[in-house]
This record gives C-alpha cells, structure tokens and sequence, in this order.
C-alpha cells in the first residue's frame, strides 16, 4: 500500500530536531584533543572502569535474557487485569529517576534491609560490591529486552508454532525450535538496547554499588568523577561511549529490518 505525502513544512522542526540532537554531540567530538586520545584512554582509572563496564554490561545482559526473555514471552500471551499489572511492573524501571532505581535497591538490597540482611546470613553480600553493579544495570536495562521482544511477539502474523503444537510438538520443543529461531532478531535487538542501556547506567548504580576504583567505578562514573579535574579525559571516555552506544544502536537497526523481512 502505497502512503500518502507528508506535508513538506513537517521537513523543517524534523532537521530542527535533528540539529538538536546532533549538535551537542558533535561540539564534543569537535571538542576532543585527538592527539592525546589513546593517552588519556590509557591512564589506570580509565582502563579499570573500561573493563569493569564490559564485564558488568555483559553480565547484566545475559542476566537480562534469562529474566527478560521469559517474562516478555509470558506477557506476550497474557490478558487481563494481571497481564497488565505485570507489564506496568515490566516497564516501570524505564520511567523511574535512576536515583530512586538505586534508592529502592539499596532499602531492598543493602546490609540492614529485611531482604538484604538474610542474604548476608547466607554470605551475600551484594550493595557496594561489583555484584551490585550488574543488579542495578540489570534493573534498569532489562525492560527495554522485554518490550522489544514482547512487542515483536504480538505483531508477528505466522501461524509456524500454531502448526508445529498441532503436528505434535511439546511447547518446549515449540519454543525452542520455533519460537526462539523466528524472534531471534528481536531478542538480539533487545539485547544489544539492553547492553546500551546498562552502559550508560549512573544514577543506580552510584547509589546502590558506591565509586569503587575497579570494583564499582564504571565509565559513566569515571566521566562524572573527573569532569573537572581532568576535562579532556572526561570528553574522550565520553566519545568512547557514544561510539559504543552508536554501534549498538545501528545493529539494533539492522535487527530490526531484518524482522521486518521475516516478517
């Protein structure tokens, strides 16, 4: 079907909004001492809270498609008053300050709260620890997964499960066989949104976990921590992230087209 012409004054707030979004990112680039980049990439702290952040963000993401996965699949299916209650719950975390995220984990989580605190009888001990990092990036991150496989499952317009259950398929053997192959551009798309998500983490984290050279203090702390002793350092981490978050975007893109096609 053929669509009908926008009006060609949309055109003009469109780039306005562009400009908007593209010119403070590009101010910083400009903004950046390339010749001493890879130097100031290279210092402790940098390096540290770069491999701090890949090893939590990858934690957390596979964290997110253990929880995430099933619940969007759940939610895909369900109706009723419970089914929406569970999808306001599934999303909450994308809205809420990340402060407060951090807030609620920590009177949840911490050493003296009532959940906490039996933990720690079992040798858990999870606030200001690296383990708090990759709960407060999985909290806020794994919605993201959830809606992008929740809402790819509701418009998918095959029949191939339908088929396979009355051929005499087990609903495991469906799901595994089926349903995963069919919606794995979605789940990657998800995934990689939830691994941007749980990179740029801050607010959360900050509260739950603390600033912890090599044991809590990811990048986006490391940025906020040295933004004014040490500028140009805090621009070039800041560009590695947005190259970073750039990437990740653009797969999700291509996911993205390549469920339309399956589709």
């Amino acid at each position: 079907m053929i669509r009908p012409p926008l009006p060609r004054w949309l055109a003009v707030p469109a780039v306005v909004a562009t400009a908007f979004l593209a010119v403070p990112l590009l101010a910083m680039v400009v903004r950046v001492p390339w010749s001493w980049f890879l130097a100031l990439l290279t210092t402790t702290s940098a390096v540290d809270a770069f491999w701090l952040s890949l090893r939590t963000c990858t934690a957390s993401t596979l964290l997110c498609l253990v929880l995430g996965l099933p619940l969007a699949m759940v939610l895909a299916r369900s109706h009723g008053r419970l089914a929406t209650v569970g999808r306001v719950l599934a999303t909450l975390p994308m809205v809420l300050p990340p402060v407060v995220a951090g807030l609620a984990l920590l009177v949840a989580l911490g050493r003296r709260a009532w959940l906490g605190s039996r933990l720690s009888l079992l040798g858990v001990d999870l606030a200001f620890t690296t383990g708090a990092v990759v709960v407060a990036q999985t909290f806020v991150a794994m919605p993201y997964l959830v809606v992008a496989v929740e809402g790819a499952l509701r418009v998918a317009q095959d029949d191939f499960d339908v088929v396979a259950a009355t051929l005499g398929a087990s609903p495991t053997t469906v799901l595994w066989r089926v349903t995963l192959p069919l919606t794995a551009p979605a789940i990657a798309s998800g995934a990689a949104l939830a691994f941007a998500r749980a990179l740029g983490e801050f607010g959360a984290t900050l509260t739950f976990a603390g600033s912890l050279q090599g044991t809590t203090r990811t990048l986006p702390l490391e940025v906020y921590l040295i933004r004014e002793s040490d500028t140009d350092a805090a621009l070039a981490l800041s560009v590695v992230l947005v190259a970073v978050a750039v990437v990740l975007v653009a797969v999700t893109a291509a996911l993205g087209r390549s469920w339309g096609t399956r589709r």
